[in-house]
């Protein structure tokens, strides 16, 4: 009676324990969005600096056009060893004229999230499909023969 309940306590823990590793991950990156916050901002009233009073710092600011700022925040799922999926994402999109006045406020989610599925290790591409040999061998006798000149300093066709 008493080994069966050593063996017992000793099966309970060992599922306790492994059962531990399948627990769910929730994680959160980037911007706490308040919706409160978000929405006191108003077109044509606010400018940059009460939006980075009101929000803060943006995530990250657009390299091309009228500067738009972007907050994005994402809240992320994982089941034991797979692969991280996103669960919800917002991002907030301010959008300035070229005085720095807000002229917009956009709000998009994860149906902008694009998915990507690499293919056995390799990114397709548009280019030539050449093999491990192509790409050693390939230029041997495509650019000129190995010597023959031409180049600054050397003899050129003539000889001279």
């Amino acid at each position: 009676m008493r080994l069966k309940t050593i063996s017992l306590i000793a099966v309970l823990a060992c599922t306790t324990l492994a059962v531990s590793g399948c627990a769910r991950v929730r994680t959160h990156q980037g911007y706490l969005v308040d919706n409160l916050l978000v929405d006191s901002i108003q077109p044509g009233i606010d400018n940059r600096d009460s939006v980075e009073g009101t929000l803060g710092r943006p995530t990250f600011v657009s390299q091309f056009g009228n500067q738009d700022w972007y907050y994005v925040a994402r809240d992320m799922k994982q089941l034991a060893f797979a692969n991280p999926k996103p669960k919800d994402q917002t991002v907030v999109r301010v959008r300035f004229d070229a005085t720095g006045n807000v002229t917009g406020i956009d709000k998009r989610g994860l149906e902008q999230v694009a998915k990507i599925s690499p293919k056995d290790g390799k990114t397709p591409t548009l280019g030539r499909d050449r093999s491990l040999f192509d790409e050693i061998f390939g230029n041997i006798g495509a650019v000129g023969a190995g010597g023959a000149g031409g180049g600054p300093g050397g003899p050129g066709p003539n000889g001279s």
